[in-house]
């Protein structure tokens, strides 16, 4: 018997207040007469659950049941406590009453090791705000109306329906539905402008995630940088994406659209990258090196 299943189905139970056998079974990946001996083994460590037979039965927990702090091991607590720490980054001030109310619960006394800040230097507050409202947006499910530029630097106002706020290579990001486009698309926070949290509620859809699709759509770019500059090469890249070359130059892979921020990214890096692959890349940079000299030529 797994005790990690009997807690999942203790937690599934305390977040929907009963279920099915088989959509017990079915979450769990096993099978009904197991989940009964599950729901078994719990009631005899003292949980108050039971089973209700008929067509509206179920699994229950009795009315008012809460989980004690003892059912969480030293390690798990500090655990939920550290990912707590991380929390007011995001501009959530209410994560700090959490932090404080769990650590006297737990008995636990944090220490102030971690610190992360999302935010970009010399603009937290102004970030922090505007993650605040539509982070209450995603909860509350109401449509934001924003003004957004895009890589062309062409602003649009919308009217969109969050769904979800996404942190990926530093960067946040938000997910939604937008009623222009009648599609679902995601918005780069930095480039968000004035939001304002509209009263229009709206059911909200899952966004369809395309992790799984075997092909990216952006095309495959190879990128020879020097050892000189080694340094930022790890930083921005994937040990995995990164393939190390006698001399220490380094080649870097990755998959991801051609358009004016990668442009303006590998132009910071002036001499010490080369364009190996798409070789149409190097036109358009080598382009856009030339428009900046005949600019700024004295």
């Amino acid at each position: 018997m797994s005790d990690s299943r009997l807690f999942r189905i203790l937690y599934y139970l305390l977040d929907r207040g009963h279920a099915t056998a088989p959509e017990l079974a079915d979450k769990l990946e096993v099978s009904q007469r197991t989940i009964y001996r599950d729901v078994e083994a719990l009631s005899s460590a003292g949980i108050p659950v039971y089973a209700e037979p008929g067509r509206n039965g179920g699994i229950y927990l009795l009315h008012g049941f809460t989980l004690d702090r003892a059912f969480l091991s030293d390690n798990e607590k500090q655990d939920i406590l550290a990912s707590l720490q991380s929390i007011p980054a995001t501009g959530y001030t209410s994560g700090e009453e959490i932090l404080t109310k769990l650590s006297a619960l737990f008995h636990v006394n944090t220490e102030n090791w971690l610190e992360v800040d999302f935010s970009r230097w010399g603009k937290s507050a102004g970030d922090n705000a505007k993650f605040e409202l539509l982070r209450l947006a995603v909860i509350k499910h109401k449509e934001v109306k924003i003004v957004y530029e895009n890589t062309r630097s062409e602003k649009t106002e919308r009217i969109v329906q969050p769904l979800k706020l996404s942190y990926r290579s530093k960067e946040w990001y938000l997910k939604a539905f937008c009623l222009k486009k009648q599609d679902f698309r995601i918005f780069k926070l930095n480039r968000i402008s004035e939001p304002e949290l509209l009263e229009q509620t709206f059911v909200p859809m899952p966004y369809p995630e395309t992790i799984s699709s075997p092909q990216s759509p952006y095309p495959r770019i190879a990128l020879l940088f020097s050892k000189e500059i080694a340094y930022r090469v790890y930083d921005e890249f994937d040990e995995t994406q990164i393939e190390k070359q006698k001399n220490g130059d380094l080649i870097a892979y990755a998959e991801m659209p051609i358009d004016a921020w990668l442009i303006g990214y590998l132009l910071s890096f002036g001499t010490q990258v080369d364009i190996i692959e798409p070789k149409y890349l190097k036109k358009i940079l080598a382009k856009q090196a030339l428009e900046i000299y005949e600019k700024n030529k004295p």
